[in-house]
């Protein structure tokens, strides 16, 4: 073969070496060099490398009858009209023409720019006929190199990014793809200028730039529109030589109006006129009966990565700094209030949560014998509250039953839970619930029932728990309510109407006033939640059973009713207040203080509720607390309980729930249960456990002649004034709507009252017998029998007290029994109701609630801002029309192209994210010096969760990213040939 060396001593670094190594054979196909402006362009590559694939045959290109009209309206333009033209695999093909001949319709149909309406063509015996868009994609990328008139270079990546694109949608590695786009801009003479951009270029060097990425990816064809026509006189002719030897190696198709340069470079010129071929000059005839039949096949893979997506769109985001960071804040606005709201709302939760743990020790999960389940309860009420719209016509009278249902739910919702199975289930130290047991553990209350006596300062023996002034009037009860709310109106747990049921401390007896004080766990008499809590002021705590302590408010205050009831103030005086307030009297309190030593010199007398039951000569044992020189000698003789200090109840205090104003100790519970469960009442019932010892009767006579039997021997037995008392009751029952014979029965001395009764009951029908029976002598039950005697049994606590440290672990705790209640019967399983989750749930809600609505209407700017991103990305889409072209030219698919502002929205609502949270944390420090200085307190603070931050980056993201789809696809579906035309 023969070399074309064109002024080859003129170019530095080539030495006799290379011209040796040149001039041998089948080596070779061609070496030049051009110097241009004083850069070496060298340009050798093999047969070996052309042919590689190719078996020794030509590649041919072959356009067969393709037509193509443009319609405009009713406007038909025809621009290629059954043009038929063969082209070989390596020669240099010049399409002249005048304006509106079709050459450039025809250069964009062989680039698989623009769609052919007929025909076909075929590249290598592959037949583009039924070719789809992503087959047109890649046969771009990896057949077709473009050079344009105005180069086309993206102007916000540098050059050897311009040149690496190619390369990327062909998916090249980046290492490998770096080394070829540098060795093909070393090529070109421009080695030393790889990272400076477009702008900063000489138009010789764009076009160069130009070449080198039509270049890179070794493409078969290279297609030339007007090369030189933005090149003066000698950049061109340079230019056309670089094209000249690019032709050697293969097909290059020059579109130009410059017939000089045509005829002085091409090997071969095409002409055309009015869509049609007029002239040849080297035509290319093929036996199309030699040729095998073109088949359909797909030219290669072309895709770009994300990663390029985002490095296009980040260079081109980073050119327009000012405008990004504009856009990126507008639209954080949204995601800022969205922060400040969340922070807000996670500062109160985290404060609630931490007032939930505190108070776990003052509300432990209690479960008492008898439990309602107010959780089913209030849901009950929701459901009907929320029934705030009528099922019906307002035509007529309709019933509305939710009064009822709810009252079912209420009776339904009372439960006696079997607490001996479930104390043996709490006793088992392999129990999982021991794992979240707080530092308190499992505390039992035990019922016991005892009275507390004390000397009034005039010696006026009272009843601590109030009972000696309940003279049944509305003064006296509002008195007792009074007293036993303790002087707080939201301590309600000690009033006799909710059944003594404490929340925490309150292992409540039958004495109102007095107290357990909650023990602490292993052998410890108290509690730390209560020495922490309240301060001994004087004294100390009780380290005794027979030791108690007076327990005050925050201010060192008691009820003055209670003071009455513990007889620290006279008895008398009490009684005129609640007289005066019966006759509507006005009433005057003096406030009256003690000396803690005084307080402490005080003692109370208990009496056990079985010491009331005194064997008479009958040998049962009657009840004796109605008669008043029996119990002045019961308290006598009684247990003296000594005050030995004074506490109280301290500011800061997070556990308040002792119920009482006296305490006492667990060794006090502990020495009642023994004494009682000892006592001769209980033990004389054990050995006659079906007959009542205090009445001789049997629990459950077989008929209604054993009832009327044991009534006739019931009452022979009475003496006068038990016989008396009942003839009362009676009589009272029968002459009760007559109020002047209800008076008179009740001044009657006993003689006369059981005198009447004796009267009343000669001869009486069985009838009256019964009713007498059942209304006022029935003997009850053995169990209730034993609950009167105050027998307690250490199996059956009547209520347990289960503490936690944190509230996850009262949570377990709770998951614990449900699986419990999975274990046994449907009759044993244990109801309860936790008050703390239950009102701080509501709590929680009802802020989760407030936060929401707030974040829906932050959420309309945030709307917004993403709407006006949409629009910014629409306004890019505009800005980078020709960028699209360039990137479809070199074969981006329109997926490609969605996916760059994609890219761009992507990065955008990431900024605008980060730009949010970063904002509101800074926005977050004078703001939680405001709610503090409002709330008077530092345990509410503000705080943004880091979850939260990223998932508010991620919606900002997400967000723009949807504002942004409708632009990208209007991007995406942009003719490539247009978008090319576009300044």
């Amino acid at each position: 073969m023969i070399l074309a060396l064109h002024s080859l001593n003129k170019v530095p670094g080539i030495s006799t070496d290379v011209l040796r190594k040149v001039s041998q054979p089948a080596q070779v196909v061609c070496c030049a060099a051009i110097q241009i402006h004083g850069c070496v362009t060298a340009g050798c590559v093999t047969t070996q490398i052309r042919r590689r694939v190719k078996e020794g045959k030509d590649i041919m290109l072959q356009i067969r009858n393709i037509r193509k009209e443009y319609k405009t309206g009713e406007l038909v333009q025809s621009a290629l009209d059954g043009v038929s033209l063969n082209l070989r695999d390596n020669e240099y093909v010049a399409v002249l023409g005048p304006s509106g001949s079709g050459k450039t319709t025809l250069l964009n149909m062989i680039g698989g720019l623009d769609r052919y309406d007929s025909g076909d063509l075929v590249i290598n015996g592959i037949s583009t006929k039924k070719y789809k868009d992503r087959d047109w994609d890649s046969y771009r990328n990896h057949t077709i190199g473009f050079v344009f008139q105005n180069y086309n270079l993206i102007t916000h990546q540098s050059i050897l990014a311009n040149v690496e694109l190619a390369l990327t949608i062909s998916g090249i590695s980046k290492r490998e793809r770096r080394r070829r786009a540098k060795e093909a801009l070393g090529k070109v003479g421009l080695a030393d200028h790889i990272h400076k951009r477009p702008n900063q270029m000489s138009g010789g060097q764009m076009q160069r730039v130009a070449i080198a990425r039509a270049l890179v990816n070794d493409p078969d064809i290279l297609l030339a529109d007007e090369p030189t026509g933005a090149l003066d006189s000698e950049t061109s002719v340079q230019v056309m030589n670089l094209l000249r030897e690019v032709a050697k190696d293969r097909l290059v198709v020059m579109v130009t109006h410059n017939s000089e340069l045509a005829e002085e470079y091409a090997n071969r010129i095409v002409r055309l006129r009015d869509g049609k071929i007029i002239g040849d000059t080297n035509p290319y005839q093929v036996d199309t009966d030699k040729l095998e039949p073109p088949k359909h096949q797909n030219m290669g893979k072309a895709s770009m990565s994300f990663l390029t997506s985002l490095s296009l769109s980040f260079n081109n985001l980073r050119t327009k700094k000012g405008r990004t960071v504009l856009t990126a804040f507008a639209g954080s606005i949204g995601i800022i209030g969205i922060a400040l709201i969340l922070a807000i709302s996670t500062g109160v939760n985290v404060y609630i949560d931490d007032i939930q743990k505190s108070t776990m020790v003052s509300y432990p999960i209690t479960i008492n014998a008898q439990s309602m389940d107010l959780s089913s309860i209030l849901a009950n009420v929701r459901e009907n509250s929320a029934r705030s719209e009528t099922a019906h016509d307002l035509d007529a009278v309709y019933t509305n039953s939710s009064g009822l249902e709810m009252a079912s739910t209420a009776s339904t919702s009372i439960k006696k839970n079997n607490l001996t199975d479930f104390k043996e289930y709490l006793d088992n130290p392999d129990a999982e619930i021991h794992d979240y047991l707080g530092s308190n553990g499992i505390i039992y209350t035990y019922d016991v029932k005892f009275d507390a006596y004390a000397y009034d300062p005039d010696g006026t023996l009272v009843n601590t728990d109030g009972s000696d002034f309940d003279s049944g009037s509305p003064a006296a009860a509002g008195l007792a309510m009074g007293s036993n709310m303790n002087g707080d109106i939201s301590n309600m747990n000690n009033m006799s109407s909710m059944n003594r049921m404490s929340p925490a401390g309150g292992m409540m007896a039958t004495q109102e006033n007095f107290a357990e004080l909650m023990p602490g766990a292993g052998e410890k008499m108290i509690s730390e939640a209560v020495t922490n809590n309240y301060s001994v002021i004087y004294g100390k705590w009780p380290e005794k059973y027979d030791e108690v302590i007076l327990v005050l408010d925050e201010n060192n205050e008691i009820s003055t009713s209670v003071l009455y009831e513990l007889g620290i103030l006279p008895a008398a005086e009490y009684k005129g207040i609640i007289e005066k307030l019966d006759n509507n009297e006005p009433i005057e309190i003096e406030d009256r203080k003690w000396r803690y030593e005084d307080i402490c010199e005080r003692t109370f007398y208990m009496v056990p509720s079985c010491d009331y039951y005194v064997q008479n000569d009958q040998g049962l044992y009657a009840n004796i607390s109605g008669d008043k020189a029996k119990v002045d000698e019961l308290v006598k003789n009684s247990l003296e309980l000594k005050i030995v200090g004074v506490a109280h109840l301290n500011e800061d205090a997070s556990y308040s729930s002792f119920s009482g104003s006296v305490g006492y100790t667990k060794a006090l519970t502990d020495y009642l249960i023994d004494y009682a469960n000892s006592s001769p009442v209980v033990k004389a019932q054990q050995e006659s456990p079906d007959i009542n010892v205090s009445n001789g009767m049997a629990f459950a006579p077989k008929d209604d002649q054993a009832k009327i039997a044991d009534t006739i021997e019931y009452l022979s037995g009475m003496n006068l004034s038990d016989k008396a008392a009942l003839g009362k009751e009676i009589l009272k029952s029968v002459y009760g709507d007559n109020p002047p014979m209800a008076q008179q029965m009740l001044n009657m001395g006993e003689a006369e009252s059981a005198a009447a009764l004796d009267e009343y009951l000669k001869n009486p029908a069985d009838d009256v017998l019964l009713m007498i029976y059942s209304a006022y002598i029935s003997p009850g039950s053995y169990n209730d029998n034993m609950a009167a005697f105050g027998m307690i049994s250490l199996s059956a606590p009547s209520a347990i007290n289960i503490y936690a440290d944190s509230f996850e672990d009262k949570d377990a705790i709770s998951s614990c029994i449900e699986d419990y209640n999975e274990t046994v019967g449907e009759v044993d399983r244990i109801t309860y109701t936790d008050i703390v989750a239950l009102l701080m749930s509501s709590v929680t809600t009802i802020i989760n609630v407030i936060s929401y609505v707030l974040i829906a209407f932050v959420a309309v700017s945030l709307v917004v801002s993403s709407i006006m991103i949409g629009i910014i990305t629409f306004i890019s889409v505009l800005e980078r029309t020709k960028e699209i072209g360039i990137l479809r030219a070199i074969g981006a698919s329109k997926r490609n192209i969605g996916q760059v502002f994609n890219a761009e929205t992507f990065i955008v609502g990431f900024l605008a994210g980060v730009i949010g949270v970063g904002v509101s944390l800074l926005l977050l420090i004078p703001g939680n010096a405001i709610i503090h200085a409002v709330t008077g307190t530092e345990d509410v603070s503000a705080s943004l969760p880091i979850a939260a931050a990223a998932i508010l980056v991620l919606l900002s993201m997400g967000l723009t990213l949807v504002a942004g789809l409708i632009p990208a696809r209007k991007a995406a579906k942009k003719d490539p040939v247009v978008a090319l035309r576009t300044e």
